[in-house]
């Protein structure tokens, strides 16, 4: 079996996205930092930085994380979206609005020309995302 997960980078506030995560969607959330694994990096003061986290959530998501340290490039996502999709609208309606609060909403949760419900955001750590709504086939 394999699986196909979001990794998302972060500088300096991975543990605080990433909590937020778990407030949004649920799940366990696993983290490591720089100084529990010594020579992981070079910097005292990046010991408490995030070097892996993973958010399994009750719904089978899968999202992990972590800080760029220092002497690593760290470029602001862009180009990708995390995408969250579903035939329950309450739920996504629930993810649509935590995601949306303290972000940049860039289009609307509604009812697009093919039908359901999509939005695209950027959330409150620069992180992409589409929400889309479709009902079940009956």
């Amino acid at each position: 079996m394999s699986s196909l997960n979001p990794y998302l980078s972060f500088q300096n506030n991975a543990r605080e996205a990433m909590e937020y995560y778990r407030s949004v969607f649920g799940g366990d959330l696993q983290v490591s930092t720089f100084g529990e694994f010594p020579g992981m990096t070079q910097v005292p003061a990046e010991n408490d930085l995030v070097m892996h986290s993973q958010l399994t959530t009750p719904d089978g998501f899968v999202l992990m994380g972590s800080d760029t340290p220092t002497g690593m490039s760290y470029t602001p996502p862009a180009g990708v979206s995390v995408s969250v999709s579903g035939d329950d609208e309450a739920k996504l309606q629930g993810f649509w609005d935590a995601l949306a609060e303290g972000g940049t909403t860039v289009m609307p949760f509604e009812v697009p020309p093919w039908g359901g419900r999509f939005g695209m955001l950027t959330d409150r750590f620069g992180i992409d995302w589409m929400v889309a709504y479709s009902p079940a086939q009956q």
